[in-house]
């Protein structure tokens, strides 16, 4: 079967030897005589599941002891609500840096739970870079600091983190965890939606400082509780079983490729290749993103008008490609370029690019 080449923002592409293997194993796992999904979530097999990936979580992150690992549901949009409901201390504040849709929708969130506010943004120009750290003023004995550190819409993405932070810092990876080396100690709690580096929709990673489990009131409803899931092991009510195979599939394949620093390689160079074509081109195709800000996962690029743009579209998605049109809140063209996503398919895109280029 000849597959697509998939650019899509997310659900996105899976390695197809993790497809492969689920293909495999789809009716049978590990002798069971059974797929996964029709395991009881009580059971050994499942157990070690869990577990397993947990500990592929730790391994290939060098995730520290004092920190918990959570496997929960509801996507990056419930951390949206359980960050502040966990984290929001009473008589505080928290202050989120703006660089995209998802930072204000969660800005948004926080503010029904308690006080929360911008405290640097990038919106005047359409989200085209990241704050720098002299725009971030954070009020003292904030309850934490939020930020997005992909932005999947805009292509923009951190590439330091923010100096002299002395509350816990809260980030939404959804879009780049597990793309490059990350230093979990500078970070009180990561959240990741699964379906862009990790796997298929359904399972959200949290990681987070157990530190920061003691704020977790037991007023709070059970399964938006950190505490409460930390101490079922995430296995408070019946979890998305499916979608934590496929996770461990995942980060079995990072693990046998080299892990996340060939990850990061990799990413580099594929990204390289799109920003070559876009930056070669005379500005045929520009780029959104100010260069300093670029992300190496979502790379966002305009024609000249929306004729040339509609005749692009058409012409990749005759060749094969798939998910290349741009948010609303961009135009334009975006290609995805997540872990996934293989060097050869990214070469494709590029010598489709030119070849476009040249005859328009």
């Amino acid at each position: 079967m000849k597959r697509a080449l998939n650019f899509n923002a997310g659900p996105a592409a899976l390695p197809e030897a993790v497809l492969a293997r689920a293909e495999k194993e789809m009716m049978n796992y590990q002798g069971s005589g059974m797929g996964v999904m029709e395991l009881s979530h009580r059971s050994k097999q499942f157990e070690a599941l869990n577990d397993r990936t947990k500990s592929l979580l730790r391994n290939l992150l060098h995730i520290p002891d004092d920190y918990e690992v959570l496997l929960l549901q509801g996507g990056a949009s419930l951390q949206f609500t359980m960050v502040p409901m966990n984290l929001l201390e009473e008589g505080s504040t928290a202050g989120y840096v703006m660089t995209g849709t998802w930072s204000e929708k969660a800005l948004k969130e926080a503010q029904k739970i308690g006080s929360a506010e911008a405290i640097a943004s990038s919106k005047s120009s359409n989200y085209k870079s990241i704050p720098s750290f002299s725009e971030i003023n954070l009020k003292p004995g904030s309850s934490y600091l939020h930020i997005t550190t992909n932005n999947t819409i805009f292509g923009t993405q951190w590439h330091n983190l923010p100096e002299k932070v002395n509350v816990p810092l809260v980030a939404d990876m959804s879009s780049d965890i597990l793309s490059r080396p990350v230093n979990i100690s500078s970070y009180g709690l990561i959240y990741a939606g699964a379906q862009k580096n990790l796997g298929p929709s359904g399972v959200t990673v949290v990681i987070i400082h157990k530190d920061l489990l003691k704020r977790s009131r037991p007023d709070l409803p059970a399964m938006l509780n950190y505490q409460v899931q930390a101490d079922s092991k995430s296995l408070y009510n019946t979890p998305p079983t499916l979608s934590v195979y496929f996770l461990m599939l995942v980060l079995e394949w990072a693990e046998s490729i080299g892990g996340v620093k060939q990850l990061e390689l990799q990413n580099k160079q594929k990204a390289a290749m799109l920003y070559e074509a876009i930056d070669s081109s005379n500005g045929f195709y520009k780029g959104h993103a100010e260069k300093e800000s670029r992300s190496l996962m979502n790379i966002t690029f305009t024609l000249e008008n929306e004729d040339l743009t509609d005749s692009f579209l058409y012409e990749a998605e005759e060749a094969g490609f798939i998910g290349l049109a741009g948010h609303r809140s961009v135009g334009g063209c975006r290609a995805s370029i997540y872990n996934a996503v293989s060097l050869g398919h990214v070469e494709k895109l590029a010598k489709f690019m030119n070849d476009f280029r040249l005859r328009n």
